[in-house]
């Protein structure tokens, strides 16, 4: 009994300094100092993603007596005492903007199309791409892998990057080529890019447990989550209408926590879509009769939507379909060996 709980001091120790070092993180002093046994249930929420105080926030009391082991007793005190360490949830604009100079932007790899995003790929956002075939969507993923590792304005030092396939597009080589433009190591940047393949639609919502934990595990290193593309295995898992609804329910969370993921870690989290043909558009006249997938629900939930199009031979053409912050505009770049470039005229 005495090795046990000499264990459990010592991996109260180990948490506790892992959260000095990473801010804000899941404060096991909350627990620790009255029931050491509580190190068990922290490891518990951690193993489904669920790394900080605001974690905690960000989770319904539902979704946390699901987990194994989790009585409704046992969330009730968690959140309790996670709730005394936050405040109650207001604060003023001008506390928000100061809160917002901590957003970064990610280089597309072209400077027309960084000047239509505002910068570049924001963190703390959701940015879909979406288009038909050959249009650039995974290009752009392959550039910003290598980009989100490259010093940037307003003192971004650069990070690691996740990138989960749905669609075996990922080509490591293709970092290779890229890499090389920007005269950068190319082990290195391999080594920076962590990869998961995704099978079905379940498994892709499990690898964001795994993200969570690694970007908390982590705090700070990771900039860039790149999923492409997001919709693929959905269409494979719900077909037809009878399980729309319940391939909109499913979508839905994975979006929600897509986004809280984004705000908690303040990382950039990049999406590609992809396109179907509008029954409905002949009846209205539309010029382009297609329309990225996912309805509404992702529409909501991507912060800023980029339509792309094929331009005249590796010439491309982004345009901003949707954004908070952002007017209305098109852009065009090139896609060449070294990735997403400026077109040249």
């Amino acid at each position: 009994m005495k090795a046990s709980e000499d264990q459990v001091v010592e991996d109260a120790a180990a948490y506790q300094d892992d959260d000095v070092r990473i801010k804000p993180s899941f404060c096991s002093h909350v627990f620790l100092p009255l029931h050491p046994q509580n190190m068990a249930d922290i490891k518990k929420l951690k193993s489904v993603g669920i790394c900080t105080v605001k974690g905690i926030q960000m989770t319904t009391r539902r979704a946390m007596c699901n987990i194994k082991g989790l009585s409704e007793a046992k969330v009730e005190k968690i959140k309790e005492a996670a709730g005394k360490m936050l405040t109650n949830g207001f604060q003023t604009a001008f506390e928000y903007s100061t809160k917002r100079r901590q957003v970064f932007h990610i280089t597309t790899g072209s400077l027309e199309f960084d000047k239509l995003l505002g910068g570049g790929v924001e963190s703390m956002a959701i940015t879909e791409a979406f288009g038909e075939f050959r249009t650039g969507k995974t290009q752009i993923s392959h550039t910003l892998c290598v980009t989100a590792q490259l010093p940037g304005e307003n003192g971004y030092s650069g990070g690691k990057v996740i990138f989960i396939d749905t669609e075996n597009t990922f080509r490591p080589d293709r970092l290779r080529d890229i890499a090389e433009r920007f005269n950068v190591d190319q082990d290195a940047v391999l080594d920076n890019v962590l990869y998961a393949r995704a099978y079905t639609s379940e498994h892709q919502m499990e690898l964001l447990d795994f993200v969570a934990a690694k970007f908390h595990e982590e705090g700070g290193v990771f900039k860039l989550l790149i999923i492409d593309s997001i919709m693929a295995l959905f269409r494979v898992d719900f077909s037809g209408r009878g399980e729309l609804a319940e391939r909109q329910q499913k979508l839905a969370q994975m979006l929600s926590r897509l986004q809280k993921i984004s705000e908690e870690y303040n990382v950039a989290v990049f999406v590609t879509n992809q396109m179907t043909a509008d029954p409905g558009a002949g009846m209205t006249f539309q010029a382009d009769p297609k329309k990225p997938i996912g309805g509404h629900i992702l529409a909501h939930a991507s912060t800023t939507r980029i339509s792309l199009r094929k331009g005249r031979g590796e010439m491309r053409i982004a345009k901003i379909f949707d954004s908070p912050d952002m007017p209305e505009n098109e852009a065009t770049f090139a896609i060449t060996a070294g990735g997403v470039t400026d077109a040249k005229e």
